[in-house]
This record gives structure tokens, C-alpha cells and sequence, in this order.
């Protein structure tokens, strides 16, 4: 562990504890967007795997669980409501019918309208400007990064 001006004693502490503060930060985010992801009939997990088909339609199972960090047994429930709600539909690759495509409905690409702005609740609510969130985003970003390397 790095040297530290901090006490042991004070190393405890809840609020010296960056893991409490991101933790925390996400609860609170979480909070804020659930209004506005009712309104799209979206919880945030949901919104999770809308926001990479916005990006890139049409990727596998694994591909979208890498991406979210999400392991199959939590991803597959979360496709088939979305599948259930006509947002998503699933399709098995016809020359491995172990892989598992997840595909947009028009319904799914015009809720992209709808979701735009959700994330700008987060600019207002947080008093940031664009560069502040772009860095903040960037330096949590190399964090998880370092700390994935490291476990």
C-alpha cells in the first residue's frame, strides 16, 4: 500500500473510503435516473444494454456481458424482458446455435429519442460542466481499468 499522510485510524474511516464514495455516487445516480427510465418502462440495467445496441446493433450475448461486465445468468433474464417488452429481439446464429445475437426492434431504436435526455438530468443535477463530466468519466474509467488489471 502506498504511503500515506492518513492515520490507521483514519484510513477506516467511511468517508475516507473512495469505494464508499463510488459506491454511493452510483446509488445516488441510480436515484435520479429511475424517474425518467419509468417514464421509458426502463430499469437502469435495461437502459445499460439500450445504450451499447444504440452504439453497436446487433452483438452477441457475450459481446454485450463483456462490455456491461455482466456474466450470462444475470444478462439472459434482463434480454428477455426487453425481448418480452418489444425492444429487443434475439436471435441464435445459424452456424453456431451456441451464440445468441441481440438485435433492436424499431421500437427499440425509437426509444433512443425518448432516452436523449436522460443523460443531461445528470449535467443539471450534478452542476458539472461537459468537460468536468468528460474528465471525471475518464478518471473513473483508468481507475476501473487499473484495478481490473490488478485483481
Amino acid at each position: 500500500m502506498p504511503s500515506t499522510s492518513l492515520s490507521a485510524d483514519e484510513l477506516l474511516k467511511l468517508d475516507n473510503q473512495l469505494c464508499f464514495a463510488v459506491y454511493s455516487a452510483s446509488l445516488a445516480m441510480t436515484r435520479l435516473y429511475k424517474p425518467l427510465l419509468d417514464k421509458l418502462g426502463l430499469t437502469y440495467p435495461q437502459y445499460l444494454v439500450l445504450l451499447v445496441l444504440w452504439e453497436r446493433d446487433g452483438l452477441t450475448v457475450s459481446e454485450l456481458g463483456e462490455r456491461l461486465s455482466l456474466d450470462s445468468g444475470t444478462l439472459t433474464p434482463l434480454l428477455k424482458r426487453l425481448e418480452a417488452s418489444g425492444l429487443v429481439a434475439r436471435i441464435r446464429d445459424t452456424a453456431d446455435e451456441r451464440r445468441v445475437h441481440v438485435s433492436l426492434t424499431a421500437a427499440g431504436r425509437r426509444l433512443k429519442a425518448r432516452a436523449a435526455e436522460v443523460p443531461g438530468c445528470l449535467m443539471a443535477a450534478s452542476q458539472c460542466s461537459v468537460a468536468e463530466l468528460v474528465s471525471l468519466t475518464q478518471q473513473v474509467q483508468a481507475l476501473r481499468d487499473r484495478i481490473k488489471k490488478a485483481a
